[in-house]
């Protein structure tokens, strides 16, 4: 089978298609023939060794974190063959191949109507879930703030936000204000126009950048989610984060993504009734998967750019 590995850090052209055996599911695992999977900013910015601290110089590594595919071999449970599933592996890669080997506690199955390439836009909203209803603790009539609102995470926070009842604003370049009044929010403003948004309950940070200014925007018992970091910094950063989090007043929360099958069928239940759906920027072929990743490198992406496996 084919699959996707770089055996050293850099751009997108250490990417490569290889060819290897189709991995056998061990207990508690189904095989899953890949359809397609999105890109991410994490693997774009580990393949480029800004992450080096934490991913270390173990190489080969590979490539994808989540998936949208048929099932090829189920030893009964929840799932039959042919059965079209989505998830994600959590901290695990390795989805930019032909097939994969799943736990079954990673999978559910992929709402009605939806097709793989348009599935494989949504898995990520698995952390627009986790970041407003249980990290934010988001209610209804609150003001939303997203950093990055037309990015992968920020384009279903905005949906989402609206569905739980917040007035939304969404931050986003200019050329993109337009996809943020389509997501349905009650503001769109241009991240690089002078003056003041206003007051904020909750911000949901998608950037990672600038803390300070984030944080003069909340209200006295706002929050900011973080789900992203300074990669320039990386280590201060995350530092900085977690002894913010760790404070009584805690103004700033973040959390480690580690999407299971309960939380993949609350994202089905939110799509099924139309109030989250996909936004798709591109897609590209397994082949030219380094392409893919420099779209994203090169910003201005509008929701998500997906990898197709033929």
């Amino acid at each position: 089978m084919r699959s996707v590995t770089y055996d050293r850090y850099g751009p997108p052209d250490v990417l490569s298609v290889t060819t290897g055996p189709v991995p056998r599911p061990r207990p508690g695992e189904v095989l899953v023939r890949v359809r397609a999977l999105s890109v991410n900013g994490g693997e774009t910015a580990m393949r480029a060794g800004r992450l080096r601290p934490f991913s270390g110089n173990r190489f080969p590594k590979r490539v994808g974190v989540d998936l949208v595919g048929e099932v090829t071999h189920a030893a009964g449970g929840r799932f039959a063959e042919g059965d079209l599933v989505w998830g994600v592996l959590g901290r695990r890669m390795g989805t930019a191949a032909e097939f994969v080997a799943v736990p079954v506690d990673r999978l559910d199955h992929v709402p009605a109507g939806l097709d793989p390439v348009q599935a494989a836009a949504l898995p990520v909203g698995t952390t627009a879930i986790t970041a407003l209803r249980d990290v934010a603790a988001l209610a209804p009539g609150e003001r939303l703030l997203v950093r990055g609102a037309t990015g992968g995470v920020g384009y279903i926070a905005v949906q989402l936000g609206k569905a739980m009842g917040a007035h939304v604003t969404g931050l986003a370049s200019a050329v993109n204000l337009d996809l943020v009044a389509e997501l349905g929010a009650d503001e769109a403003i241009d991240y690089r126009a002078p003056g003041d948004p206003g007051r904020f309950d909750v911000v949901l940070d998608t950037v990672g950048t600038d803390l300070a200014a984030t944080r003069r925007l909340l209200t006295p018992h706002g929050r900011v989610v973080a789900i992203a970091f300074d990669l320039d910094r990386p280590v201060r950063s995350l530092g900085t984060i977690a002894v913010h989090a760790a404070r009584p007043q805690r103004w700033i929360r973040g959390f480690s993504g580690n999407p299971r099958a309960p939380l993949m069928a609350e994202l089905g239940r939110w799509v099924a009734a139309g109030a989250i759906r996909p936004q798709v920027d591109r897609v590209f072929p397994l082949a030219e998967i380094a392409a893919a990743h420099r779209a994203l490198e090169q910003g201005g992406v509008r929701g998500k750019i997906v990898v197709q496996v033929d």
